[in-house]
């Protein structure tokens, strides 16, 4: 068992120009089954031996995918996601940064109720090393196979706490990069709700921001539900009220949206919580040690 991506995911790309081809590239020869890629005036080509589709519908359809990540063009990746989402894709990752807000808002009114799940936008998707299998962009070299899950706001910490952890020779099982816009499809909660659920993930690196209240949200989860180690961090202790920092959503526009009020939340909720994202990779094996999983 593992979190959203296994071995028997079968991957298409949707919006195979130079980013998409890229990824797509990296993605094979990590070893991840890229059956499909999308373009809508290229049907019929193939690119790397992976044919290109003009619809998603006729990918599923074709060759069994059973996973998306796109990287269209922000003014069409909402409907890439709804397109997506009508050929019975389970999971979407969505690479895409700079959808508008209400084009997310519609998309979010559309998928309630949905068993799709979707990661993203703005985000750098998603990983299982045991698997080998990767939607998105992160760099597989820093990842080893493990038990430890990680969940981020930030596509960058997601990369530093991995190479902490794999230089410590604590493994990965699912690192989630949920995306750091105001409006996106997994939050924080329910990744951390994904990865207690998971067998083979034994603790939990969390990573959040600044701006809204998700990190409350999988603190008041993690209090209720998880048993497992969970470390966190929340980047932007720093940030000067009104002003965005980095992602849209990382802003102070309330008490929920400050970082010592995160901190506090996920220390009540019994959360390892380092104040230096240098320390998180320490703080994660001395909260293994501390339970007998090290």
């Amino acid at each position: 068992m593992a979190v959203l991506l296994d071995e028997n995911t079968r991957l298409l790309v949707q919006g195979i120009g130079t980013e998409g081809t890229n990824h797509m590239r990296r993605s094979i020869a990590y070893g991840t089954k890229v059956v499909a890629a999308i373009h809508p005036r290229r049907g019929g080509e193939e690119q790397d031996g992976v044919p290109i589709f003009t619809t998603v519908d006729e990918a599923v359809r074709k060759t069994g995918a059973n996973a998306s990540v796109i990287f269209v063009p922000a003014p069409f990746a909402a409907d890439a996601i709804l397109e997506a989402a009508a050929a019975g894709l389970p999971l979407i990752v969505c690479i895409t940064e700079g959808i508008p807000v209400l084009d997310m808002v519609k998309v979010k009114a559309a998928l309630r109720g949905s068993s799709t799940v979707l990661i993203g936008p703005n985000c750098p998707g998603v990983i299982t090393p045991r698997a080998r299998a990767r939607a998105g962009i992160m760099p597989v070299d820093v990842f080893m196979p493990g038990r430890v899950g990680v969940v981020s706001r930030s596509g960058t910490l997601v990369y530093e706490v991995v190479a902490q952890l794999t230089k410590l020779g604590i493994g990965q099982s699912t690192c989630i990069g949920v995306g750091g816009d105001p409006v996106i499809g997994t939050r924080q909660a329910e990744a951390v709700r994904m990865l207690n659920e998971d067998p083979e993930t034994d603790a939990i690196v969390l990573v959040g921001e600044i701006g809204g209240s998700a990190e409350q949200e999988a603190a008041a989860y993690i209090r209720e539900h998880v048993k497992k180690p969970v470390v966190a961090f929340i980047a932007g202790a720093t940030a000067p009220e009104g002003r965005r920092m980095g992602h849209a959503g990382a802003i102070i526009s309330g008490d929920d949206a400050r970082a010592e009020n995160k901190k506090a939340a996920l220390r009540a909720a019994g959360a390892y919580v380092a104040d230096s994202p240098a320390e998180i990779g320490l703080t994660m094996k001395r909260a293994l040690e501390e339970r007998g999983l090290l």
